[in-house]
């Protein structure tokens, strides 16, 4: 009795909380509001700091409030609080709180502009329980505001940034390739390095969402600031031997054709987006009227249990689609989705030529594809999926050149 141990050890990826099912709510996103202090040149959904008509149509506190209780009854974990720029909102300590006492954890998505030592202070004392990501635009004063357009963003992000690590609050860090920072990278790695949190590289976005809105706003803009397919597969596949490990790995897993199915991805299942006027979307790109819920008029169980399964029954209809991205079976190296025909065509089911184009150029240098050919046209693609990842294949189908 003496050697028995009353408590036993397990890895949290190795166990499950649930016996029988998971809960119909596991994470939930919230954009607190879609309104920014920065102006980011490729920034695809902010609206100005002061763009009153906006903020009157934001959610109150007591509507988050009720929207996050009834999220833990449904089983729900997890929240991400996320813009715009979340610490706008004048309630956001008082939600951030309330969240935490409900038991859960909370992510943030910030510029950390608006982070004083209150608020360090606050996340020091009530952890959130998740990094906080924060997005840093350059290295320099410069660079960083070259991208912001907002004078005195690049010392108040940093302000913020060193903050969080006087107070040891622990965050992450992302960045945006652009024209402006685009040289910075070697030292943007080198200072994320130093991040006691970091244990790999930051992430990048690099092929850049319209805005998903589509009010027809710096679409033009975001367009050019895009990097060229073979331009983002040098960054993609700067450690090579890593590169080709971890997508060999990758496309064994989720390389198949998804046929007339939509909604190939987890969207709607498990989780939703709250948009910040209270519209429920199975991803927070996805704003197409047919595809949003109002929770003002219902609930997140009624959206879960009947509004978003008939959703993910949607089958396509658009005939190129048919003829093309049903038979791709590059699907999980592409980004093709209804949010992303959404934001670049106002459909569903419309193929976004750029994200072809770069899920085929990768396809090319991981020796799945030969020059010209597309992915459709195959028919032995699981001898092609089984082949990657050797030398021979890649070396012969594509070469990066600097």
């Amino acid at each position: 009795m003496a050697n028995e141990s009353y408590v036993t050890k397990e890895k949290i990826n190795k166990v499950s909380f649930w016996k029988d099912s998971k809960p119909l709510l596991s994470r939930l996103d919230i954009e607190l509001t879609e309104r920014c202090n920065n102006n980011c040149i490729h920034c695809c959904i902010n609206l100005p700091e002061d763009d009153l008509v906006a903020k009157k149509k934001e959610l109150a506190t007591g509507q988050i409030k009720n929207i996050l209780k009834e999220a833990v009854l449904l089983g729900c974990l997890s929240v991400r609080f996320t813009g715009g720029e979340p610490l706008l909102r004048g309630d956001f300590e008082e939600l951030y709180v309330f969240a935490r006492k409900l038991g859960l954890k909370v992510l943030i998505f910030t510029n950390a502009t608006l982070i004083n030592a209150h608020l360090a202070e606050l996340f020091s004392h009530i952890r959130p329980l998740k990094e906080i990501e924060v997005s840093v635009y350059g290295m320099k004063q410069e660079s960083y505001e070259g991208v912001t357009r907002t004078p005195g963003s690049y010392a108040a992000a940093w302000r913020g940034i060193n903050l969080l690590l006087e107070y040891k609050v622990p965050f992450v860090v992302k960045g945006a390739l652009l024209p402006q920072n685009k040289d910075e990278i070697d030292e943007f790695e080198a200072w994320t390095a130093t991040i006691p949190w970091m244990d790999k590289p930051p992430s990048y976005s690099m092929f850049f969402d319209l805005r998903c809105r589509r009010d027809g706003q710096k679409n033009e803009l975001i367009k050019k600031l895009r990097l060229a397919p073979e331009e983002g597969l040098k960054i993609l596949a700067r450690n090579k031997d890593k590169y080709l490990k971890e997508m060999k790995e990758f496309c064994s897993k989720f390389m198949r054709p998804s046929g007339d199915k939509l909604f190939s991805c987890g969207s709607g299942t498990g989780g939703g987006c709250v948009d910040a006027y209270g519209f429920l979307q199975p991803c927070m790109m996805l704003r197409h009227p047919e595809t949003v819920y109002d929770l003002k008029k219902g609930s997140l169980k009624d959206a879960l249990t009947n509004f978003f399964p008939k959703l993910r029954e949607t089958k396509a209809a658009n005939s190129e689609y048919l003829a093309r991205c049903a038979k791709c079976f590059l699907k999980g190296l592409c980004e093709q989705c209804p949010a992303k025909s959404w934001m670049e065509h106002g459909t569903l089911d419309t193929p976004v030529e750029y994200l072809c184009e770069i899920a085929h150029t990768q396809a090319r240098y991981l020796g799945l594809l030969k020059e010209n050919e597309k992915a459709w046209e195959v028919n032995e693609w699981q001898a092609r999926i089984k082949e990657s990842g050797t030398k021979g294949p890649i070396e012969a189908a594509y070469t990066l050149h600097n």
